[in-house]
């Protein structure tokens, strides 16, 4: 009988990481540090061990085979992490509720567009927390053309967005308020976003380091906790594509211990640590 077993850690060769290497970045953008061996190991394991491979070796021979393109996107799920929470990073939808909606509501109640990007949505709870944001500073948002864009490479994790329902651990950062509004329980106990909020995100699989089919400028664009796994070449060039996407005076929100090193080129003006406004 066929040994269903991965290979022991001391069968994962310095080879078998250069590939991964090779393929994370040639894929998506991604750069792995020599540091990561282990982490790649631990992850890449359960995806040789699910195939059925015998080794890391096979199972990378597979992975770049015609007839391992559908796990190829099963291993660069498995090497990004998907780490979020509702309302993560408080003081980006307050800016949100507090500066942008309440400029841009009167303007796309007068006929024009209004465009929320989140650029990397996990499953979810970043673009449903802007959801929440918007239509607590612009209630009839839903009736005007107002839409946010959630976005993600992984495929399995825009589903769970999509369908936007959520244990009870997960909802607890939601107010109160709020999540009597904007959800409803279901009889096990989770919750499920409901009524007009469920028409303002589109979600979307998309890679970042690809081309990008979007249409228009946004006046807020999330992204934030991405370019950590990017090499400089590659944080710089995606902040230069998000900052093209921007409409004079739109703002990008990055992640804590994130900053634009390229903003002034970028035509960017940092107006708090983690906030950056479009110049005009």
């Amino acid at each position: 009988m066929k040994d269903l077993m991965p290979a022991s850690e001391s069968e994962y060769t310095d080879a078998d990481f250069q590939r991964v290497r090779q393929i994370a970045r040639e894929q998506a953008g991604i750069h792995l540090p020599t540091t990561k061996k282990a982490l790649v190991y631990s992850r890449v394991s359960r995806r040789v061990r699910e195939r059925g491979q015998g080794s890391f070796h096979a199972y990378l021979d597979f992975v770049t085979s015609s007839a391992g393109e559908g796990e190829m996107q099963n291993l660069i799920f498995a090497l990004t992490t998907n780490v979020t929470s509702f309302f993560r990073e408080k003081n980006h939808f307050d800016h949100l509720e507090s500066v942008v909606i309440p400029h841009l509501a009167p303007q796309v109640r007068a006929g024009r567009r209004g465009r929320v990007w989140s650029a990397a949505c996990s499953t979810g709870q970043e673009p449903w927390s802007i959801a929440m944001s918007v239509m607590t500073a612009f209630p009839d948002a839903v009736s005007h053309d107002f839409r946010i864009l959630a976005t993600d490479i992984n495929a399995n994790v825009v589903a769970q967005a999509t369908e936007g329902a959520y244990n009870a651990e997960e909802v607890e950062a939601i107010p109160a308020g709020r999540k009597s509004q904007f959800m409803e329980p279901s009889d096990d106990g989770d919750y499920r976003f409901a009524g007009p909020i469920r028409r303002l995100p589109a979600f979307r699989v998309l890679n970042l380091n690809a081309s990008w089919p979007i249409q228009g400028f946004f006046s807020a664009i999330f992204c934030r906790n991405v370019v950590i796994y990017f090499d400089d070449a590659t944080r710089e060039r995606l902040w230069q594509r998000l900052a093209d996407k921007l409409e004079p005076g739109g703002f990008l929100y990055v992640g804590h211990s994130e900053r634009v090193s390229c903003a002034s080129a970028c035509g960017l003006i940092q107006v708090a640590p983690t906030i950056y406004r479009k110049d005009h």
